[in-house]
């Protein structure tokens, strides 16, 4: 069928990719000549040409002096840009591991009521900000509730160096988280973990430093394995896995009785 919208070059090669990745013309084989193409496509030779020098940049295909073009890779290499920025934003988040880990454990063990009351606020914003941010939308304020939040778990450990890492560290993380979003796209698991956040304060809340630390954990290391998988819009358990069951959002009217 002829290609009719704008960018043809580009469209006739993710057409071509798709039929490469399809088997259509396996690793080793060459592609038809510009003519066929052309005629397939309904686009000029020049257009094919662009189109193939497009797959070339993927890493699918390769020219070779007067025997044609023949596929290398059914699926594209990495794109050298996202690659570095996913590399740059995986390390910022290790980095956080080892802050915002331990934080949590010490700030189930050590916070005060003032604590919870802090945590419980930036919790209940970030959740207001989470869900007033849709496709389109500045993801600085969705980043800066959500620093907010995690600056408050390491307050709540009362360790000064952590707290001043902490605070250093910031304005990376936010850079970092920034870069994060624009990769992942709108209505990715990123802009939508607040079960996970939740997990954080009930175990702070009910002093389980070891589980106020899994649940750190498995939250920054969930965005790892995100980062390191083939689109960092792909949620950790994969494509096509069910939601888990939302978390319980603990109770945030105070508690004049809590005192412990």
């Amino acid at each position: 069928m002829p290609l009719q919208r704008a960018s043809l070059a580009d469209q006739a090669a993710d057409v071509l990719a798709d039929r490469i990745a399809a088997g259509e013309w396996p690793v080793g084989s060459p592609l038809p000549g510009e003519h066929a193409l052309a005629a397939e496509l309904g686009v000029g030779r020049s257009t094919v040409r662009e189109a193939v020098r497009a797959l070339t940049s993927r890493g699918l295909v390769r020219a070779r002096q007067g025997a044609g073009v023949f596929v290398t890779a059914t699926t594209p290499t990495p794109d050298w840009d996202d690659l570095l920025v996913r590399t740059r934003v995986a390390d910022v988040v290790e980095a956080r591991v080892a802050i915002e880990v331990q934080a949590a454990r010490l700030a189930a063990a050590r916070r005060t009521p003032a604590d919870l009351g802090a945590l419980r606020a930036a919790l209940v914003a970030r959740r207001e900000v989470e869900r007033a941010t849709g496709p389109g939308s500045d993801d600085g304020p969705y980043v800066d509730a959500d620093l907010r939040f995690h600056a408050a778990v390491v307050e709540a450990s009362h360790n000064p160096v952590l707290v001043e890492l902490f605070a250093a560290f910031a304005p990376r993380v936010r850079t970092a988280m920034l870069e994060l979003l624009a990769l992942a796209g709108a209505g990715s698991p990123h802009h939508h973990d607040q079960d996970a956040h939740v997990a954080i304060v009930r175990a702070v809340e009910d002093r389980e430093p070891d589980v106020a630390a899994a649940a750190a954990s498995e939250h920054l290391h969930g965005v790892l394995d995100a980062l390191a998988g083939p689109s960092s819009s792909a949620a950790p358990g994969g494509a096509g896995a069910a939601d888990p069951e939302p978390i319980p959002e603990p109770d945030l009217d105070p508690d004049p009785e809590e005192t412990r």
